[in-house]
């Protein structure tokens, strides 16, 4: 057994006894062809060898879908399991002992283990109870109303509480301790002192973590009056609404398959909808759609198709906006949201996107439970089918308005709220066409409507005579993160690490602009003056990212330009270095000099103001002249 001083140090020595070719040929059939291996790509599907496999520099790198790491993302990656949990394996597999710290304590594991357990018993207890119990004739009813079926009720093991104050504590109190049960949410101390159910009088939905455990419950009310209408278990050492959603363990199948998933409302809308045949659908616990429900989700579906299917009312718009938001966020680093249909473009391409945020919308009045009960399940499948885009969806909520927009100030508003959602569209013939339907339904010049956009993206403020940047680092062009790219890469060359003070002192500040490639430069940095080889440096980025799949996937491009600059020596290192420099200036000064070029066409009816940008635009190109001479 060998002991490992820090959870760092076990990541280390765990990553040396992973040979990445043994790691990914245990799940994928690989071909040598020259120094390298190569095989179908498991992330996506794959027609033929795309998936390059390299024992020199310890990765694997799709060259079709993307996908790139180490032996220990291969790992996490394929089993779809979280790094620790993997980890916390191989270190058992391999013998080396982790830090108590993070090893769960034998006490803590085994009151988990109870914990589980009990969740367990009392699930089958309600479910007995729902079926056999003296009072469970009105659960039973209501149940019916919904057309849940005894099939149904077996399936999602949905059960009744007795509108008793202790029969589950009798039951389980036989077998678990006290304690046990109130750490998991199934038992409160009385005001006199003992102790008393959780829930009483209540229709039970028990809620299964995504590997079919018991971990907590919802309890929905069946009395008029009876409030709160659902009342749920709150966290606990099992338990964490924020990560977990309801149904994930009977639907994670059917999403791999779908490449897609269904995010509802509540706990009956996936009920009825995986009962009906739509098998991807999604809820959270009683609370709203999280980053961490975004990430857990993400392990399931390559392409990240979501559809969003909340209620039709205010409230529930307002959830997809809301929901909406939290997915765009929590995928922001991978890319672009799919903003319009691309019949023309083959769908291998789709992969490009971050993620893919469709609404389904049932008419209005009818929440997804309802109208899958009354139009069934195929009738919903064909609205999935036809589901408008996020933006398409968002736009026609403000243009529903039209008829209440009259005055000029009031259209103005609705075209405000309609900016708000165009500016984010970043081709410019699909973007113009969107304002050439709003000019027409609101009944708008449509040259008006161009303006204000030009000017909602450039941040540009007319009376203020300013031009406000939004974000403190340009978002650089493709050929501008190639080239910055490029310019990392020499620092995980062989013979860069040893160079690297030296060679990092060529750096202007400003000259990495990309905010992700920042993120890894800092790392770089960070890391660096820790390891004595470029071969561990990059053993150490894989595990700094490696919950991170799109920086994973940079540090592998790094790693795999990085071979171009072997073999250099130290000279030849810096005027690489040194020409990688020119040549982003030149870059950063042509994409300066075009943005005001367009500033000035879009300002050309200003006389003061396109002067100053002429004189702007003289200096630019001055500056670039200047640079090749």
């Amino acid at each position: 057994m060998v002991v490992a001083s820090s959870f760092e140090e076990a990541v280390s020595l765990i990553k040396d006894r992973l040979d990445i070719v043994d790691t990914v040929s245990q799940y994928v059939v690989l071909k040598k062809s020259g120094a390298n291996y190569w095989g179908i790509c498991p992330f996506h599907n794959d027609k033929r060898p795309s998936m390059s496999v390299s024992p020199s520099k310890g990765i694997y790198k799709c060259f079709s879908c993307g996908a790139g790491g180490d032996a220990l993302n291969f790992l996490v990656r394929i089993q779809n399991r979280t790094y620790k949990e993997v980890i916390f394996e191989l270190a058992e597999k391999f013998g080396i002992e982790l830090p108590k710290k993070f090893v769960p304590s034998d006490e803590t594991k085994s009151q988990k283990e109870e914990m589980l357990k009990a969740c367990k018993k009392a699930a089958k207890f309600y479910n007995m109870q729902l079926k056999t119990g003296n009072d469970a004739n009105k659960a039973v009813t209501y149940l019916k109303g919904r057309e849940i079926t005894d099939e149904i009720v077996d399936s999602f093991t949905l059960g009744w509480a007795p509108n008793k104050y202790d029969s589950l504590y009798k039951e389980l109190h036989k077998e678990f301790k006290d304690d046990i049960l109130e750490k998991a949410g199934l038992i409160l101390k009385s005001n006199q002192g003992g102790w008393i159910d959780r829930f009483r009088n209540r229709i039970i939905i028990p809620i299964q973590n995504e590997n079919g455990d018991y971990i907590a419950f919802g309890a929905r009310a069946v009395d008029e009056g009876q409030n709160p209408k659902y009342l749920n278990s709150s966290d606990s050492m099992i338990y964490n609404k924020s990560k977990t959603l309801f149904g994930l363990n009977s639907a994670k199948d059917a999403i791999k398959e779908e490449d897609s998933v269904v995010i509802m409302e509540g706990y009956f809308d996936v009920i009825s909808a995986q009962a009906h045949g739509v098998k991807n659908a999604v809820a959270s616990c009683g609370t709203a759609l999280t980053a961490d429900h975004i990430k857990l989700l993400s392990r399931y579906t390559r392409s990240r198709k979501i559809y969003l299917s909340f209620d039709t009312d205010s409230a529930g718009i307002n959830a997809t906006k809301r929901g909406s938001e939290v997915i765009k966020e929590t995928l922001s680093t991978l890319g672009d949201v799919k903003q319009f249909d691309e019949s023309h473009i083959s769908s291998a391409a789709d992969n490009k996107y971050a993620c893919e945020i469709r609404v389904v919308s049932p008419p209005q009045g009818k929440d997804p439970d309802e109208f899958i009960r009354t139009m069934g399940g195929d009738m919903f499948k064909n609205y999935i089918k036809d589901a408008p885009l996020l933006i398409d969806f968002l736009l026609n909520n403000i243009l529903k308005e039209k008829s209440s927009a009259q005055t000029p100030q009031e259209k103005a508003e609705l075209v405000s709220e309609v900016l708000d959602i165009l500016k984010d569209v970043n081709n410019k013939i699909i973007q113009s066409e969107y304002v050439k339907m709003v000019s027409s339904v609101l009944d708008v010049n449509e040259n008006a409507i161009l303006k204000e956009l030009k000017r909602s993206e450039t941040g540009y403020d007319r009376h203020a005579n300013i031009s406000v940047q939004k974000n403190n680092v340009t978002n650089s062009s493709q050929f501008e993160i190639k080239a910055q790219k490029n310019l990392l890469s020499v620092f995980l060359s062989v013979g860069g690490n040893a160079n690297y003070r030296k060679l990092s002192e060529l750096l202007p500040e400003d000259i990495i602009q990309d905010k992700t490639l920042i993120i890894v430069k800092n790392t770089i940095d960070k890391l660096a003056d820790t390891v004595n080889n470029v071969r561990e440096l990059t053993k150490n980025l894989f595990t700094e990212f490696i919950e991170d799949d799109n920086l994973t996937k940079i540090i592998t491009d790094l790693v795999d330009m990085s071979e171009a600059f072997n073999g250099l020596d130290e000279t030849e290192l810096e005027q690489a270095v040194t020409e990688n420099i020119v040549r982003l200036r030149r870059c950063y000064t042509e994409h300066e000099a075009e943005k005001v070029r367009k500033h000035y066409r879009d300002v050309n009816d200003d006389d003061m103001e396109a002067l100053k940008l002429q004189m702007q635009l003289r200096d630019k190109i001055k500056l670039r002249t200047g640079d090749k001479q």
